[in-house]
């Protein structure tokens, strides 16, 4: 069966996200986390075939960034000391937005709401018009405000209040605290259940706070993600390539979020992980030497001009027009987007319903310059599952700038360069007397004035004689005269450029790509709707190859043994199914499974040691040597090659185990 004949099966029977959970869950994909004792919300554990699937998908990463792109991976602790944070600004910036019902205290995250109740009131107005639209499941938040949503699904809305809707929702990741505020008063959006007021939008921190060491002073977080553990390692990190840029770094491990509501299984969780790559490069120049690989590549691009217009419509252009034009900033920012899509239809990812979106100005996060976010289609709608951002310098400079390291890289010019600047000294046997304890803070402070700063004071000082400054966490103003500061722009030599890296981060969420793949993935056959199939490809399946004897007859299991023992030399996962139900039943339940191969063991295998090999999607069969076998399911698992390809030279096999 083709891909093509998978879309029709697909488009044959519709989707059903029920189904596909209980086949998950069934099958202990994953499930909820300490259930015995009624589960909490975000928390779930992987079982066997979903522990596996990670695994290979954390595997494929690894090897399609971190070895083919050369790069330095690291594993940082999860604990991280507030001060960092702060540093950082995640312990003032990293939150999103909740309002609160005044009457029963129950918690909604604005936007979501938002969000959720203009979709109803699209859908009821499409019901009422008589339009059929296709049809999404409903998330569990959804089917907990089910009462209102019927209420309001039959009302007709006027055009225009149903284009700006629509405008809204294209814009709904871009609105802050006040504006949500807004759009909940406008629109007359309350409890969705009750119908009750709420409060007003807050802020609220997404990191779990805790405290390191048995007195408490310390204070700490979780993670929220794996970035700043590479960040503070880049001089070690530098000195390990040799002092050479560019260069990358990666990391892979679990991060934590505090998620005010969460929903949609896998996809908003508290716990979960990650794998960041953080490339630093020089900000004077932003190529990369491998662009020239991938710029022909074709994407779906959401720019961020789009969708302020208040559209959803894609730009479809390869990523070297998208670079020409600076529709994305650079070639290393393109480069990586296309190794995105590149791993992303790799693993299982249907590439029609992959986009990348641009974040919108006000939607940007507070260290970042441009953002593109790989969004997946699913029954959930349209998921952010990976961000690549240009970082630009922000975090090698906060931190350089609170604990007085450099983090920069030095490159000699070949030929000196004279560079005129403006440069502050400081009569530093004065400022103990005058500021006593907050003399450093005070002195740290003017140091990392601006060349734009140091030239305006630079004026003040020579006009009035003094300067007045207001020093964070220093409570009174600090008033300075040219006793205590020289401000004088100098002309110097260089040999040695000193700069301080931009970083490009792509940062994958594993446990949203693999739900979307999940989604992207199932289907039923169309002869029998019960009959569900995961197809994914060979190299992620959890296992690769089902052994089905064809009874529990004695003769038949030295076979078994003997091609389990090579199956295992060779490193290729598998199972055996020596149950009693039929052939076709064992196969059916390895289709939920997503196993790709199944090879049938019977007693004309004890003659001449041939078998039967079963593929999963097209249920055709063929029949040869254990050797060429086994030969056939490693070069198509491993090294690409097609089904046809790799059966050539195997004989056609036709039976009718899959009726069974």
């Amino acid at each position: 069966m083709t891909v093509e004949d998978i879309q029709k099966a697909k488009a044959a029977i519709p989707f059903n996200r029920e189904q596909l959970e209980s086949v998950l869950r069934g099958r202990f994909f994953y499930g909820p986390s300490f259930d015995l004792y009624g589960g909490v919300a975000g928390l779930y554990d992987y079982g066997p075939p979903g522990c596996a699937f990670q695994a290979n998908i954390v595997d494929i990463w690894r090897k399609h960034f971190i070895l083919e792109e050369d790069m330095l991976e690291v594993d940082c602790t999860m604990l991280t000391p507030h001060d960092v944070l702060k540093t950082s600004g995640h312990v003032d910036k990293f939150s999103d937005w909740m309002c609160k019902d005044k009457k029963t205290g129950e918690i909604f995250r604005a936007d979501h709401l938002v969000e959720e109740v203009l979709e109803a009131r699209l859908k009821g107005d499409k019901e009422a018009r008589g339009v059929v639209s296709e049809e999404v499941e409903e998330s569990d938040d959804k089917k907990r405000r089910k009462k209102k949503v019927k209420q309001i699904k039959a009302v007709k809305l006027e055009d225009a209040v149903a284009k700006e809707y629509e405008e809204v929702l294209a814009k709904i990741d871009g609105y802050s605290g006040t504006e949500l505020g807004d759009l909940m008063e406008k629109y007359k959006i309350g409890n969705p259940v009750t119908g009750d007021e709420l409060e007003p939008p807050k802020a609220f921190n997404l990191m779990f706070e805790t405290a390191i060491g048995p007195s408490g002073a310390m204070r700490g977080f979780l993670r929220p993600e794996t970035a700043q553990g590479q960040f503070l390692n880049f001089n070690k990190l530098l000195e390990f390539n040799n002092g050479k840029t560019p260069f990358a770094s990666a990391s892979i491990g679990k991060s934590f979020r505090n998620e005010i509501s969460p929903r949609a299984g896998l996809l908003r969780v508290r716990e979960f992980l990650m794998a960041e790559i953080e490339h630093f490069l020089d900000p004077l120049d932003k190529s990369h030497p491998k662009f020239e690989e991938v710029k022909h590549i074709k994407l779906s691009f959401l720019p961020r001009e789009v969708q302020e217009a208040g559209s959803t419509e894609p730009v479809v252009k390869t990523i070297g027009e998208a670079v020409e034009s600076k529709m994305v900033d650079n070639e290393t920012l393109g480069y990586f987007i296309s190794r995105i899509y590149q791993f992303l239809t790799t693993i299982g990812v249907d590439e029609t319903k992959l986009r990348f979106r641009q974040h919108m100005g006000n939607e940007m996060a507070h260290y970042a310059t441009d953002c593109w976010d790989a969004e997946l289609k699913t029954s959930y709608g349209w998921i952010e599952c990976v961000g690549c951002a240009d970082r630009s310098a922000y975090d090698l400079t906060v931190h350089a700038n609170k604990t007085k390291e450099k983090l920069v890289v030095r490159q000699k010019l070949e030929t000196p360069v004279e560079v005129t600047q403006w440069e502050i000294d400081l009569t530093k046997k004065l400022f103990g007397p005058k500021f006593r304890k907050d003399a450093p803070k005070v002195e740290a402070f003017l140091l990392n004035l601006s060349q734009e700063e140091l030239e305006k004071n630079a004026a003040l000082l020579k006009s009035d004689g003094k300067l007045t400054f207001t020093v964070p966490e220093v409570e009174s103003e600090v008033e300075l005269d040219d006793k205590f500061i020289t401000i004088e722009k100098r002309t110097k030599v260089e040999h040695v450029r000193e700069y301080i890296p931009n970083v490009i981060e792509p940062s994958f969420g594993i446990g949203r790509i693999i739900y979307a793949v999940f989604e992207h993935s199932y289907w039923s056959r169309p002869e029998d709707t019960a009959r569900s199939v995961l197809s994914f490809p060979p190299l992620v399946a959890p296992t690769k190859v089902l052994l089905v004897p064809l009874s529990n007859h004695k003769d038949l299991a030295p076979v078994t043994a003997k091609i389990s023992k090579v199956l295992r030399k060779e490193k290729i996962p598998f199972k055996v199914d020596d149950s009693g139900v039929s052939i076709g039943k064992r196969y059916s339940r390895n289709d939920e499974l997503g196993t790709p191969f199944g090879v049938t063991i019977d007693f004309e295998s004890v003659k001449d040691g041939s078998v039967t090999l079963r593929e999963r999607d097209s249920t055709k069969q063929v029949r040869g040597s254990a050797e060429d076998i086994i030969k056939a399911i490693r070069e198509i698992t491993y090294n690409g090659v097609t089904w046809e390809e790799g059966t050539k030279n195997l004989e056609p096999f036709v039976t009718n185990i899959d009726s069974e």
